[in-house]
């Protein structure tokens, strides 16, 4: 029987792409976890397999509820769990703290409390992979790569509950000999990145303009950051081959690993790559004070060196044609009709 794989947050641009790596490179079957009203656009490629439940299904449920979790493990009991659910945008987090917190903080325990009572009860030993963030290190000492050990400075509500969902990996791991590891990926773009996040905004707006649909204005918060980008694409091969490490254990319970991209940019920079592949010439770029943050996490260069050593595995796709299949994207989904909310 071949083996299955739970991924929580199935609907994101990341939980989507995994499910694709998946199904295209191995024989395991998938069961997506999402909740019943959220938008399926990343998943419409798959929906006629998922009909006929061909390797991939889905599961609805909440994080937020603790009886639905238990019966998805209790039916499901899959053999490994890449749990990326979460309320991932760091801006809206300071809107909505109490709710970041809840979801990803408590939402992650209840996930892993579920698998320790039925780890007690009839010995079952799943694979558990719980998604934290770059964001953790926060405001970081700017000039110095950011380590496994580098230590946490939460600049968010966003990135102090991937903080708490961080730490509680590492404690049912260490605790109770849990096959948990984290990862805690760097920015990371491609095609179903959501708009709400800078480069994936900036393309999005960049096609609206294109289409007509928008004066020639892009509109961005702050600019003064440096970070390493990379696929999405490339960070779902680590994620599964992470998952395979730790069920072949190679990995100790309870370890975290960083994820980046090895290609620099100031945010500035992005942005002018992006203009360079667009079709107008004339587009102006002004800050918006709405997309200031309170605090900014302004410094992301990563070693990569812990992972590498864990895994045969480096970032591929070039950072320009990951902007390029970014903004084509947009282009795509603009061209379909489908106008988004410019924010």
């Amino acid at each position: 029987m071949s083996k299955k794989l739970l991924i929580t947050g199935i609907t994101g641009q990341v939980g989507s792409q995994l499910a694709d790596y998946v199904l295209e490179n191995t024989d395991y079957s998938v069961v997506g976890m999402m909740r019943w009203q959220e938008p399926i656009d990343n998943l419409y490629h798959l929906t006629d397999r998922i009909n006929r439940k061909d390797r991939i299904d889905l599961f609805y449920a909440d994080l937020n509820d603790y009886a639905a979790i238990a019966r998805m493990f209790s039916d499901i009991r899959p053999d490994f769990v890449s749990h990326l659910a979460a309320q991932s945008y760091p801006k809206t987090s300071f809107n909505s703290p109490i709710e970041t917190l809840q979801t990803n903080v408590i939402g992650t325990a209840t996930l892993l409390e579920v698998i320790r009572q039925l780890r007690e009860a009839d010995g079952y030993d799943p694979v558990i992979h719980i998604c934290s963030s770059s964001e953790v290190y926060g405001r970081a000492k700017h000039g110095v790569p950011l380590t496994e050990d580098t230590p946490f400075h939460g600049a968010s509500p966003y990135s102090i509950s991937k903080i708490g969902t961080d730490y509680l990996g590492r404690f049912y791991g260490e605790a109770y000999d849990m096959r948990t590891f984290m990862t805690r990926m760097g920015t990371h773009s491609g095609p179903r990145r959501s708009d709400v996040f800078f480069e994936s905004t900036v393309a999005k707006q960049i096609a609206l303009i294109e289409a007509g649909y928008q004066e020639p204005v892009i509109k961005v918060g702050n600019l003064s950051s440096t970070r390493t980008f990379q696929d999405a694409r490339d960070a779902v091969k680590a994620y599964f081959l992470l998952l395979e490490a730790s069920a072949s254990g190679n990995i100790k319970c309870g370890d975290h690993f960083n994820i980046a991209g090895e290609e620099a940019f100031q945010l500035p920079e992005v942005i002018e790559i992006l203009l360079e592949m667009s079709t107008c010439k004339n587009i102006r770029v002004e800050t918006d004070e709405t997309r200031l943050r309170p605090i900014d996490a302004d410094y992301q260069m990563f070693d990569n060196a812990k992972i590498r050593a864990a895994i045969n595995w480096k970032p591929e796709i070039p950072a320009r044609q990951m902007f390029q299949d970014l903004l084509s994207h947009w282009r795509d989904e603009v061209s379909k009709g489908k106008i988004p909310l410019n924010r």
